[in-house]
């Protein structure tokens, strides 16, 4: 009663009015202090708000569709509501299965190649709309749209312009930058022919452990609200009678519906526990800017709220963003997030359409999907009403986009126009907002900005590398295994800063360590995060992960009376205290994205002297005083210096205020030693198993000696070798299970650090476990690919396993590799990731024996 009480009193008061008290809110009663939830409550749609979908009903757009719903046979209706990445479809499969639409995920490119020419994606955009709109045997032909994660530029294409991350642009506080933004990034898709993006990310992060954190422009919904309809603006146009298409536009897509930024912890993937007011007035708050801006798709979230997962929630997706806020464009799933509703599998989920989903985003999943939704239309599970609505809603968007006009991708205006991808003017505009997305956050004896006639060393692995600037979704999903020759009209940071002092005189030195044989005026080091994306960068605590070497070298100049700027790469705030005790000054540079000489104007002088630019961004994110995210801010939401105000800080703690034993997630063997909570083991498979607590050994009864050896560091690594005396397995093993199934849909790999000094002489088989009688294995043929006597990282696909018969979500022994022959193998790591330098065939994957 006292939970209705809340709600009634909530209903009548103005949507601002209501921002102030969500702290409150967000512990609602749902969550207890352990984490736990009990049943998801009902949601009450009258207490949403009623944004203004500025699109009238037009009787002759939707006589069209009805005339279009009746020619359709059950096939092509239920074709145009999944979607498939071009990874796993053909255009043969678009024309038989008569598919809707297609994408491109993180990793998926023309012929499997992530940098290949824009000419290739053009010609394959071409293919896929010929095969769409076949009329051969009476089809509908329904042209196909394709959608990209176009979310900072059109950063899957080699060439384009990089745009700071959201995290970057929220530090700007420019609404009108944030417009030219988005028109910059849809002139570039059309240059390439796709129509769509799943861009702008509304998300209002609330715990930066969150590995998506940098997507969202702040953690201050009134902030994120006032971007998102100007953003949708500059992507789609304004809204009207006239076709989308028909400008420089593509489609816009607000994502993930609803509080895929509130989850417990952090998690990627999670559970929202927090009062249906909080989900309303913080997470919710974007979307009214964006149906009030007419965005034509919305993509639901892969979390849960209160444990139901959205994807299924039929009472936010229908009840509330379809019937109380009015959205009148289509809803398409995440990836696979269909998967996840609660009695589904990727093959199989009417539950998702009968909740009001209209799309499904089924990437490899398309073909069995497909086929389950039409047996399910004919016995009724999916009822024809729902499915002509879905179709409809798809419909709708395409005629309003212009798509049945527009003909062949090649063909539309800007298609083709190569030279605007990575363009003067856009570049130009990407350099204005790095330059407006810093935050000076220390300059002490007002060290900034520098003049250009000194000699400065640049220090840091990070300074001259465009792929760990630009982040992740940057040419491949986590945004790693590109070098700067990739980007080839951008500029690193290295190369903006020695253009700068070149130009006024002066001299620069590119030193990753810090070494110098001249003593410089000043000592510029650039260091921080390397890219990510997703779940991949979902942290425990807010220690920056990797070595020391920057604050060393920044410590080491410091000593010797050399001036210290320290430029922090990073997708969100973390635990700098003893980096901002050791440098002059700090600048938090986010993901700047390709125009790396946007630093360079902040932290140098114009050639006459005079500053060049000042200040300006602000935090869109308090910033922590400890590792421990607790919430204690060292500097709050909003603040930012300018180098006219007083910069010095007094000493801070370093104190971290955690365990240095917080390990990251899917880490599970390093540096030659399991980590917490996981143990090494030798097995016969029978009665002998042996904890690896000690070196030298041998186990299972003589087949494995086990030995320390050396890599990277002294004893950094474990070998075995197998005797060949019998079947022996070593293994790394929890009694807390694991779940990985986020990362199985993900097509995470399981990465092992090794080098095999003998070649096994019988079969190898490497498993995974998830209890007594559940499993997976898969045979791996390491002579088609490792090259004995390298340490190199091999992958596995954790699909895999999956295909084996393993539990994904109850893992206990997620490494088992096993072979009754003579094999000699040295191992270091072992750990999950998507970047290996040899990936392992699955071979034949087979149930655990």
């Amino acid at each position: 009663m006292l939970e209705r009480k809340r709600t009634l009193a909530f209903r009548a008061a103005p949507l601002a009015s209501v921002f102030a008290v969500t702290a409150v809110l967000a512990v609602a009663t749902v969550a207890s202090a352990n984490g736990q939830t009990g049943p998801a409550p009902i949601v009450h749609p009258e207490i949403w708000p009623r944004p203004h979908w500025p699109y009238q009903p037009d009787p002759a757009l939707e006589a069209r569709i009805a005339a279009l719903l009746a020619m359709m046979t059950l096939e092509e209706k239920v074709g145009q509501v999944v979607q498939a990445d071009i990874a796993s479809v053909t255009p043969d499969d678009v024309r038989r299965y008569h598919l809707g639409s297609i994408l491109n995920g993180g990793n998926s490119a023309p012929g499997g190649d992530e940098f290949a020419p824009a000419e290739k994606w053009l010609a394959l955009a071409d293919a896929f709309y010929d095969a769409s709109v076949d009329k051969t045997g009476g089809r509908a032909a329904i042209p196909i749209i394709w959608g990209t994660d176009a979310v900072h530029g059109h950063s899957n294409i080699v060439g384009a312009t990089i745009f700071p991350h959201n995290i970057g642009l929220g530090a700007a506080r420019d609404p009108d930058l944030l417009e030219r933004i988005a028109a910059a990034t849809a002139v570039e898709l059309r240059t390439t022919g796709m129509e769509w993006t799943f861009a702008p990310t509304v998300t209002v992060p609330q715990d930066v452990r969150w590995g998506r954190t940098y997507e969202g422009y702040s953690e201050d919904p009134k902030l994120v609200t006032s971007y998102v309809g100007r953003f949708i603006k500059g992507l789609q146009g304004a809204p009207g009678k006239a076709p989308i298409l028909g400008g420089p536009h593509v489609l816009a897509s607000t994502k993930h519906f609803l509080a895929d930024g509130g989850t417990f912890e952090g998690r990627d993937q999670g559970d929202a526990r927090i009062s249906e007011e909080a989900l309303r007035d913080i997470h919710g708050a974007p979307y009214v800017a964006a149906i009030d801006a007419g965005v034509q798709t919305v993509m639901a979230s892969f979390s849960s709220w209160n444990g139901e997962k959205l994807t299924g929630h039929k009472g936010l997706l229908t009840d509330v963003l379809r019937k109380r806020m009015g959205f009148g464009g289509f809803i398409i799933s995440d990836w696979n997030a269909h998967g996840q509703v609660a009695g589904c599998t990727n093959a199989s989920c009417p539950q998702a359409i009968n909740a009001g989903l209209d799309m499904y985003m089924a990437p490899d999943s398309w073909k069995p999907l497909w086929n389950s939704l039409v047996a399910q239309v004919k016995d009724g599970t999916v009822s024809t009403t729902r499915l002509d609505n879905a179709v409809s809603n798809i419909l709708r968007v395409k005629i309003r986009a212009g798509l049945f006009e527009a003909g062949r991708p090649s063909q539309r205006a800007l298609s083709g126009r190569f030279d605007l991808l990575g363009s003067a003017e856009h570049r130009a505009l990407a350099r204005e907002a790095v330059r407006k997305s810093l935050v000076l956050l220390k300059n002490e004896r007002a060290l900034l900005p520098l003049a250009r006639n000194k000699k400065i060393l640049v220090v840091g692995d990070g300074a001259d590398d465009i792929g760990r600037q630009s982040g992740g979704w940057t040419l491949t999903w986590q945004g790693t295994g590109v070098t700067n020759a990739r980007f080839p009209k951008a500029t690193s940071i290295w190369k903006g800063i020695s253009d700068a002092v070149s130009a006024g005189g002066g001299t620069a030195t590119l030193s990753v360590d810090g070494g110098y044989r001249e003593k410089p005026d000043a000592a510029i080091v650039v260091f921080g995060e390397t890219p990510y994306a997703e779940f991949q960068g979902d942290i425990k605590s807010l220690r920056l992960k990797g070595d020391d070497r920057a604050l060393g070298a920044m410590r080491r100049l410091r000593a010797d009376g050399i001036p210290v700027v320290a430029v922090f790469i990073s997708g969100r705030p973390l635990w700098m205290n003893r980096e901002l005790n050791a440098s002059n000054a700090f600048v938090a540079a986010w993901l700047p994205g390709s125009e790396g000489g946007g630093i360079a104007d902040m932290l140098f002088r114009k050639t006459d002297g005079d500053p060049a630019y000042e200040f300006q961004g602000r935090l869109g994110y308090t910033w922590p005083r400890t590792a421990a995210a607790d919430g204690t801010s060292l500097f709050p939401l909003g603040y930012g210096l300018k180098t006219t105000d007083s910069g010095t800080l007094v000493a801070l703690s370093e104190d971290p205020g955690v365990s240095a034993d917080q390990a990251a997630t899917g880490l599970y063997f390093d540096n030659g030693l399991p980590i917490a909570s996981w143990s090494l083991q030798v097995t016969d498979g029978k009665a002998d198993t042996t904890r690896i607590t000690t070196t030298p050994v041998t186990a299972a009864g003589g087949r494995v000696r086990v030995t320390a050896v050396n890599h990277l560091t002294q004893e950094g690594a474990r070998r075995f070798v197998w005797s060949g005396d019998g079947a022996a397995t070593v293994e790394l093993v929890t009694h807390a299970p694991v779940d990985v199934t986020r990362e199985t849909n993900g097509d995470v790999m399981l990465l092992i650090t090794m080098r095999i000094d003998g070649m096994p002489t019988k079969d190898v088989m490497l498993g995974a476990r998830c209890g007594n009688d559940c499993g997976g294995t898969a045979s791996l043929r390491f002579a088609d690919t490792i090259k004995p006597g390298q340490w190199r990282t091999a992958g596995i696909p954790l699909k895999c396993f999956a295909r084996g018969g393993a539990d994904m979500a109850r893992l206990d022994a997620p490494f088992r590799l096993t072979t009754a022959g003579r094999m000699d193998l040295s191992i270091s790591r072992v750990a999950l990731g998507t970047v290996a330098d040899d990936v392992l065939p699955c071979g034949t994957a087979a149930p655990a024996p």
